[in-house]
């Protein structure tokens, strides 16, 4: 099973239509990736939608959103809520 890290990465890479090998930790969405807002609220959709379910939806608030600048605040947000490999 892909690792949460994996998962984000090939959501950013079909979502920004990049490839996935240049999506990194450490990959800034807007500056290193060149997401537009509207990437980013796909990008948060797509997120919702991969790692929440029927049984427990996840729901990425606005103010949360606006914190996940890196790929590495993706992977350590859903850490916190309870998302792993």
């Amino acid at each position: 099973m892909a690792t949460v890290f994996e998962r984000v990465r090939d959501i950013a890479a079909d979502k920004l239509s990049v490839e996935p090998d240049d999506v990194k930790l450490e990959s800034s969405f807007t500056e290193d990736l060149e997401a537009d807002s509207l990437d980013v609220v796909e990008l948060i959709m797509a997120l919702e939608e991969e790692f929440g379910d029927d049984d427990t939806p996840l729901e990425i608030s606005d103010e949360d959103a606006e914190n996940l600048n890196t790929v590495q605040d993706v992977v350590d947000y859903l850490g916190g809520k309870g998302v792993d490999d």
